[in-house]
């Protein structure tokens, strides 16, 4: 692809491996923007864990329905990994205190995760949703399953610096990126990055 070959021109020798640098060039052709260079981060064999966890049949959930509509195609052409939204949980009214997304991602990990044991934790997306980022490391915290990945990009302002240091220290695996920047595009294009990877010739 054209668009590749000229983002990897421009780019050089950045000293990512592999996967990561497929997940650079996926977020610059998503977004036309090389100044997310230097804030993406990736914490140790997060792309390699996010595969693995792909290829073991582990599900995607995001925090947006933009974002799981952006990637359920790539899903569907590689391992037609499930793809869903944690709005399929949210009330239709937001509790005092709370936001209708972060309500249903707690109700997500619910049933996604503590009645399904053997099934591999969901890879999450959280490109908008600050409140969801905060509610799943408040899970974790409390002993539930950590996700196998988490792509951390909510974009904005209130609640996105704090919520991006703490999934900073968590220690779970995570690809974020640092700053205000971030949103339902960008978490799509990272996990579709690591999809693609998912059918390359051996």
């Amino acid at each position: 692809m054209e668009s590749i070959r000229r983002i990897r021109e421009q780019l050089g020798v950045t000293g990512l491996d592999p996967l990561q640098q497929q997940v650079l060039e996926r977020l610059i052709h998503s977004s036309g923007d090389f100044g997310l260079t230097p804030l993406l981060r990736f914490s140790p064999e997060a792309c390699e864990l996010g595969l693995a966890a792909l290829q073991a049949g582990a599900p995607i959930l995001t925090d947006t329905a933009m974002a799981a509509v952006a990637v359920q195609r790539m899903a569907r052409r590689t391992l037609k990994t499930s793809v869903r939204c944690v709005l399929e949980w949210a009330p239709d009214e937001a509790p005092n205190g709370s936001t209708r997304t972060a309500e249903g991602l707690r109700s997500a990990w619910q049933e996604l995760v503590a009645k399904d044991v053997d099934q591999q934790a969901p890879i999450v997306l959280i490109g908008s949703a600050p409140t969801a980022l905060e509610a799943l490391l408040d899970l974790v915290s409390r002993g539930a399953t950590p996700p196998s990945l988490i792509i951390g990009m909510p974009v904005g302002f209130v609640g996105v610096a704090e919520s991006k240091r703490r999934l900073s220290a968590s220690g779970l695996a995570q690809i974020r990126l640092e700053g205000s920047r971030g949103g339902a595009g960008l978490v799509a294009a990272t996990v579709n990055a690591l999809l693609r990877a998912s059918k390359l010739p051996e």
